[in-house]
């Protein structure tokens, strides 16, 4: 039963991609004819309505294609790694197309991307002061994920200058902290404060042989 439902599954992910690289396709011809032929601040009445339907087909065509398409990446990264990897690579990639997403339709809308650019690079610095150490622990979450110091089930030892030396069995990633279990019960450390960690792996010592008393 668990192998015929897999099976029945793989044609829904097949199908997402198909969806998602074909509304791309149709967000990238709104993009290209509304940049073409639209003119949202022309005196022609059918060029600014060419510019409107192009910002409409972009806006809905855009964001179903970044639906399925980071959907889809995430079930698969999911599917060869952990659940935490795909939701942080979801949603690293889904902020990533919105930002194209938005500055691709202001182009077709006829807003100056000079200015829209200086004030988007503003916004970010300042988001970015603020949500430094929020920013620190994501990208630090795709750090562990795929380069794979430890693994779900470890155990291991942590060297930090913050939490000491601990030795600790790994029981999950998340988006910003790593829980794990210590002598003295479950501990959430933040993913920066684990990657910049001296990590090792413990090794379980084999059980010594019986010995053959004479």
């Amino acid at each position: 039963m668990v192998r015929r439902s897999l099976d029945m599954n793989a044609p829904v992910r097949g199908r997402d991609w198909c969806v998602g690289a074909l509304m791309l396709a149709v967000a990238v011809a709104g993009l290209v004819v509304g940049t073409e032929f639209g003119k949202i601040h022309s005196d022609a009445t059918h060029l600014v309505v060419i510019a409107w339907l192009c910002a409409l087909v972009l806006l809905v065509a855009g964001s179903l294609a970044i639906r399925k398409l980071t959907t889809t990446v995430g079930r698969s990264i999911t599917h060869h790694s952990y659940p935490a990897a795909g939701a942080i690579v979801r949603l690293v990639a889904t902020g990533v197309g919105y930002v194209i997403l938005l500055l691709a339709l202001f182009g077709v809308l006829g807003v100056s991307l000079q200015h829209l650019l200086i004030g988007a690079g503003v916004a970010g610095v300042i988001i970015g002061i603020a949500a430094q150490q929020s920013l620190a622990n994501i990208f630090a979450a795709l750090v562990l994920l795929f380069a794979r110091p430890f693994v779900v089930g470890e155990r291991v030892r942590i060297r930090s200058g913050t939490l000491g030396i601990i030795d600790v069995d790994v029981l999950g990633i998340g988006l910003t902290y790593v829980t794990v279990r210590t002598e003295d019960g479950i501990l959430r450390v933040p993913n920066s404060v684990m990657l910049a960690s001296g990590i090792g792996q413990i090794e379980t010592q084999p059980p010594a042989p019986p010995v053959n008393e004479p």
